[in-house]
C-alpha cells in the first residue's frame, strides 16, 4: 500500500501524456488547413495539448523515479487547474444564464433576438471583423443549403437549428406585401441572393450565440465532471508527493529512525530541582 498512490498517479499521467499527443498533433492540422472555422479550435487545443503534456510529464517522472520537484510543480500546477476550471465553469454559466430563443405560432422552430443575451456575448460577436470569419464560417459549412428546397409546407411542420432559424430565413413576422407598417429592421436586410440571405441579421448573430450558449452549457457540465476528478487525482498526488519525500530522506514506512533526542536547556536545571526536592523531603 506504501507505493500504491505513486503507482495510480504514475499510470494516470502515462495514460493523459499519450492522450496530449493526438490533440497536438490535431492543432498543428488545423493551423496548416485553410478552413476558416478550424482556426478558432487551433490555439486552445494547442495550449490544451501542450499543458496537459508538461503536467502528465512531471507527474509521471516524479511518481515513478520519486522526484520530489517534480511532484511538486505537478501539484502546484494541478491546483492553478482545478481553480482555472473552477472559474470558468462560473464565468460560462453567468454569461449564458440568458437566451434560449422564442416559440413562434404555428411553427415547429423558434427565433433568437440578439437583445436577449448578455452583453459581453453581443459585444464579441457585433465586432465586425471576428463576425466577417463567422459569416465566412457558415456559408462554408452549407447550414443553409440543408433547406433552401423546402416547401411552405416543410416550414410549418419542420424544425430548424438555431442558426438556420436565423440566418437562413427572414423573421415570420416580415410582410414583404403592400404594407405601410413598420416591421423589424431584420425584415429589410434580407436578401434572396444565396451568400446573402440573412446573414447580416441580428436574428442571424443570435442564431450563433444560442449554439455558443447551447455548447457553453455542455462544455459546463463536462468541467464540474472534471474537477471532481483533478480534487480526486490531486489527493493521490499528495499522498504520492508525501511517499517521495520519505524515500528521498530514507525512511521506511512506519519505522522511526530517530536515535537520540537533544535535552532542552532547562532540562538539567529541572532535574536538578527535582532531586533537590527528594533530598530534602
Amino acid at each position: 500500500m506504501y507505493r500504491f498512490s505513486n503507482t495510480v498517479i504514475g499510470f494516470l499521467n502515462l495514460f493523459t501524456l499519450l492522450a496530449s499527443i493526438p490533440i497536438i498533433g490535431g492543432g498543428l492540422w488545423m493551423a496548416r488547413s485553410t478552413t476558416t472555422c478550424e482556426s478558432f479550435l487551433q490555439t486552445p487545443l494547442l495550449v490544451i495539448g501542450f499543458v496537459v503534456l508538461i503536467i502528465s510529464l512531471a507527474g509521471f517522472i516524479g511518481a515513478c523515479f520519486n522526484v520530489a520537484w517534480a511532484l511538486w510543480v505537478y501539484l502546484v500546477v494541478m491546483l492553478l487547474l482545478i481553480g482555472a476550471l473552477l472559474a470558468l465553469t462560473l464565468f460560462g454559466f453567468v454569461v449564458t444564464g440568458h437566451g434560449g430563443g422564442v416559440e413562434v405560432a404555428g411553427r415547429m422552430y423558434k427565433e433568437y433576438h440578439l437583445g436577449d443575451y448578455s452583453p459581453w456575448l453581443r459585444k464579441r460577436i457585433e465586432d465586425p471583423q471576428y463576425w466577417m470569419t463567422i459569416r465566412r464560417c457558415i456559408l462554408g459549412s452549407k447550414t443553409c443549403a440543408t433547406i433552401a428546397m423546402w416547401t411552405p409546407v416543410d416550414y410549418l411542420t419542420r424544425d430548424m437549428s438555431p442558426i438556420q432559424s436565423g440566418c437562413c430565413k427572414p423573421p415570420t413576422s416580415c410582410n414583404y406585401g403592400t404594407t405601410m407598417m413598420a416591421q423589424d429592421a431584420d425584415c429589410y436586410k434580407w436578401n434572396n441572393a444565396p451568400e446573402m440571405l440573412c446573414y447580416e441579421c441580428d436574428s442571424c448573430k443570435a442564431g450563433v450565440l444560442e449554439n455558443v450558449r447551447r455548447d457553453w452549457h455542455k462544455l459546463s457540465v463536462l468541467n464540474i465532471v472534471m474537477i471532481v476528478v483533478l480534487i480526486g487525482i490531486y489527493s493521490i498526488g499528495c499522498c504520492a508527493f508525501r511517499n517521495t519525500k520519505r524515500a528521498e530522506t530514507d525512511y521506511p514506512y512506519g519505522q522511526n529512525r530517530m536515535s537520540k533526542v537533544r535535552p532542552r536547556w532547562d532540562f538539567y536545571w529541572w532535574r536538578w530541582l527535582h532531586d533537590r526536592r527528594h533530598q530534602l523531603y
